[in-house]
């Protein structure tokens, strides 16, 4: 199912073994046509199973690899079995079954064919970065998640059963699904055979339990201590004590590479938990490590060193949970709404089309539904001042520039105004913590306070905190940006208060995961350092509302470990194993 680049030789994996012949060496069985439509155009693999060819569909024109299994012991029943699990599976990180037959000597399965190496081959040949490795480990994830919610246990993950693609941007396939284990079916194992491959196998497996999702997670978790430390977890171990060393448990990967994010060492610990109960499922193991991809890392002298952060692979948006990608959507849609609202001039039909546009927008193309969110008040601002328009789009075209990565959360600052709605801005920082990075959560907390303000005086109603409304700044039917922007600087500068607690807020923003990450002792200063600026900076403004929404925040912090595994956050909390 993939191609090794060079003349006249292809290596096939089997297992962790690998065999390496000439292409002299396959003898094709009668006739030319394989299934009256698949022809033979030269090898790609000889394993354990059986053999791996190039062909062409002739009814089609496409080039498939064809996995010819011969009819021998349980071969053909395991190829019988990889057939139907391929035929259930439809997402994009599990190669694609085309077309499955037989005759008297061997059983023929036609998949798409996918240029590439295995994973084995590219951890051989170090052309695995870490960020590289940890995608591949959550792809794997994500296909892996897909096959457990229809039923199916793979049972055999390892680098050999992986493919990366060529190109400039990870992508793999989770390959051979043989020995995969439904839920309606018995196993094609006799008492006491436990199939796979032993380096990857989970502890419990060897203790005689069935195979489980949690067995599977385990084999994600060898591969990607072993893609981040450069050999495998029990390595040097002598063959008849390689069971009891699985069995013992892997060392943390802390312990190997000790400048790996925390949050990334947890989430690996998390998967080699001993106990399968403790084990994440593949959906949330795939979302912790790429969240802690942005974790900022340690070098070797304990110091802390920042990752410059590299775009998100289309799998990770496309792999998201719906849940994750409807909360955006919804946002979009009252962000329509309520600036049609502020600024009437779109007719109700009209209003009610931009804003499902712009939900469904984010909902399949993050980007494209925020650029029409943020350029919906475009058009009602001209009607306004034409200076104001024009302000107004430089200020939303840098913003769609500065969160094109992560198009997602750049609509997070409406929580803004919503929250001064009901006196409860104060839950701020904790609206914005599912961002990643501390200086974008910082970001949009102070952006949140600034457009609560900007809400409240184009309502007409008091600025919130001060109960003082707005006067008239004058800008309409200006015509030049400065006769916009002097009045609008006037009024911040005549508000400073406001300003004290919009910088507190995002300040409070930025340090929320990391005070999580040190348990009540870190909510509670956190707490503490929020109402204590706010109280010093801004004592001229209404500030219980602040103190009383502060201690609430605390106790929602406080109350989010009874929730363990479903934190809205980066979170580097290490399981036990």
């Amino acid at each position: 199912m993939y191609a090794i680049p060079g003349p006249g030789r292809e290596v096939f994996r089997h297992g962790e073994e690998s065999i390496t012949v000439s292409s002299a060496a396959y003898a094709l069985p009668a006739p030319d046509l394989v299934l009256d439509r698949y022809r033979p155009l030269r090898p790609l693999g000889r394993g354990g199973s059986g053999s791996v060819w190039l062909a062409r569909d002739e009814r089609t024109g496409r080039e498939v690899a064809l996995k010819i299994v011969p009819r021998e012991g349980k071969r053909a029943s395991r190829a019988a079995r990889e057939m139907e699990a391929a035929s259930r599976l439809r997402h994009e990180r599990c190669v694609r079954a085309y077309d499955f037959g037989g005759d008297s000597g061997h059983v023929y399965i036609a998949y798409e064919y996918v240029q590439g190496q295995t994973m084995r081959e590219a951890l051989r040949g170090g052309t695995l970065s870490d960020r590289d490795a940890i995608e591949a480990a959550a792809q794997i994830l994500d296909a892996l998640a897909h096959a457990h919610h229809l039923g199916i246990v793979h049972r055999d993950v390892k680098p050999s059963n992986v493919l990366v693609e060529e190109g400039s941007v990870i992508s793999i396939r989770l390959l051979d699904f043989g020995l995969a284990q439904f839920d309606e079916a018995d196993t094609l194992t006799a008492v006491g055979d436990v199939p796979g491959t032993l380096a990857y196998i989970a502890p419990e497996r060897l203790g005689g339990s069935d195979a489980s999702t949690a067995s599977d997670i385990w084999s994600v978790g060898v591969v990607l201590w072993e893609s981040l430390a450069g050999q495998h977890p029990f390595w040097g171990v002598p063959l008849p004590q390689v069971a009891a060393a699985i069995e013992a448990g892997a060392a943390p990967i802390g312990e190997t590479r000790r400048d790996l994010p925390s949050a990334l060492a947890a989430a690996v610990s998390s998967a080699l938990a001993i106990d399968p109960a403790r084990r994440p499922s593949a959906r949330a193991l795939a979302r912790d490590l790429r969240e802690a991809l942005d974790e900022p890392a340690v070098d070797r002298t304990g110091r802390t060193r920042h990752r410059k952060a590299a775009p998100a692979p289309k799998a990770a948006t496309a792999a998201l949970p719906i849940e994750r990608r409807l909360v955006p959507a919804c946002i979009a849609v009252v962000t329509v709404v309520i600036g049609a609202t502020l600024l009437p001039f779109w007719p109700a039909a009209l209003v009610l089309f931009l804003a499902l546009a712009a939900g469904l927008a984010m909902l399949r193309a993050p980007r494209v539904g925020l650029a029409v969110t943020l350029f919906v008040p475009v058009f009602p601002l001209g009607n306004v001042a034409q200076a104001a328009a024009v302000v107004y789009a430089a200020l939303a075209i840098a913003w769609l520039a500065l969160w094109w990565r992560d198009a997602r959360a750049g609509l997070l600052f409406v929580a803004g105004p919503v929250l001064a709605s009901i006196g409860a801005l104060a839950l701020l920082p904790l609206a914005v913590a599912p961002v990643r990075g501390w200086a974008r959560r910082a970001l949009l907390a102070f952006m949140g306070v600034l457009t609560a303000v900007a809400v409240a005086g184009l309502r007409g109603s008091p600025l919130p905190l001060t109960g003082v409304s707005v006067p008239d700044l004058g800008v309409a039917g200006s015509t030049s940006a400065v006769a916009v922007l002097r009045p609008l600087a006037a009024l911040l500068q005549s508000n400073v208060g406001l300003v004290s607690v919009a910088l507190v807020l995002a300040l409070s923003a930025a340090l929320l995961p990391g005070a999580r990450k040190r348990g009540l002792l870190g909510v509670g200063l956190l707490g503490v350092g929020q109402a204590g600026l706010i109280l010093l900076l801004a004592p001229t403004l209404k500030t219980l509302s602040l103190v009383l929404g502060t201690c609430i925040l605390c106790g929602i912090l406080a109350a989010l470990p009874l929730l363990a595994g479903r934190y809205p956050w980066p979170t580097s909390r290490r399981l036990p194993s």
